[in-house]
């Protein structure tokens, strides 16, 4: 009774769906227009659309926080297998990755790309010193560090247990992200780098009840939008991609309800968000052979033109694809409990 009790009070962040949703929008905006000579300038071109590379570090706050979500507890109270864990988050991201990775092998056939493909498929290339260098889908450095992520995040919890413990963790990653850029010579491709976006994370799901119960939503909106204001007014440094980031996490646990980060597109496009982000690039390249990123010119209309074609195509793929390998999952699945009832 308990139990059902904690399921029907557990507070659904709809509004993630929304960031995530923008998120990969964004990225791939960033991407078509950095792979393409299009005679395009101006502020939203050069420095609007050009920073939303920069939204991958809100995907590691949001990977952060949503799996606190769903697995912190359980972690901490030692009410999962470790064994299960690990199983859910292979079979979760690596057959779609295999795919994009075995179709990139295909396409652009050599010896290093047959090594880049092997660290690929393991999933563990995050833990290489140059893993942002590999270029078999190249945006995959990402899955690369949020998979090490994973890897860590039983410690991840036991760091997080406390605030204050979480606090000075916070404190000791932002030095580490300093150490890291100014002496080290190592990116946002680095887990220390990196880690200041994924305790943050962990930092707002500890006072998420706080956040939702005592924070306005329209003064959330504020905060954030004087966030990005000063990210543009500062430029795109570590610290204030921290702060958007960490104000637009908030600003969605302040919205519940509906809005335009909560609806049925924001919705689907959040399920495959992650397919989206790795698949892009795939499906840009075979617009590309055929010439459609410059058919109708080098302006803003074709810029337009290919972004739509490019995200029509990777949705559908990434639909589809998804859909497939499911199928492919459950039919595995029923022939393995036949096996076991013989």
């Amino acid at each position: 009774m308990e139990e059902n009790k904690k399921r029907e009070n557990k507070v659904h962040y709809g509004a993630l769906d929304g960031l995530r949703t923008i998120a990969a929008i964004g990225i791939v905006l960033m991407h078509i227009a950095a792979n393409n000579d299009y005679e395009i300038s101006g502020f939203v071109y050069d420095n609007l659309i050009g920073s939303f590379g920069n939204f991958v570090f809100l995907f590691m706050v949001i990977s952060s926080f949503g799996m606190c979500c769903g697995y912190y507890d359980k972690i901490i109270n030692n009410k999962i297998s470790l064994t299960d864990f690990y199983k859910k988050r292979f079979l979760k991201t690596l057959p779609f990755f295999s795919l994009l990775v075995v179709i990139d092998l295909i396409i652009s056939p050599s010896l290093s790309s047959l090594y880049e493909s092997f660290a690929d498929i393991t999933l563990l290339f995050g833990f290489l010193p140059d893993a942002g260098n590999i270029t078999v889908i190249g945006v995959g450095w990402f899955l690369g560090i949020v998979f090490v992520f994973y890897l860590i995040f039983p410690f991840f919890c036991t760091l997080i247990e406390t605030k204050r413990r979480a606090w000075i963790a916070f404190a000791i990653s932002l030095i580490y992200n300093y150490v890291c850029y100014a002496y080290f010579d190592v990116g946002r491709t680095n887990i220390l780098y990196s880690a200041c976006f994924f305790i943050s994370g962990g930092l707002i799901f500890l006072y998420k009840d706080e956040i939702r119960e005592k924070i306005n939503k329209h003064l959330m909106l504020l905060i954030t939008w004087i966030t990005i204001i000063a990210y543009y007014a500062i430029g795109g440094y570590a610290i204030s991609c921290l702060l958007v980031s960490a104000s637009l996490l908030m600003y969605a646990i302040t919205s519940i309800g509906g809005g335009i980060l909560q609806n049925r597109f924001t919705t689907f496009f959040s399920s495959i968000s992650l397919e989206v982000y790795l698949s892009h690039m795939v499906i840009f390249r075979a617009i590309e052979i055929f010439h459609l990123n410059t058919i109708i010119g080098n302006g803003w209309v074709q810029y337009i033109f290919t972004c739509a074609l490019v995200l029509a195509g990777t949705i559908v793929f990434s639909y589809v694809a998804q859909k497939a390998i499911k199928r492919v999952e459950r039919k595995a699945l029923t022939r393995d409990e036949n096996i076991n009832n013989k």
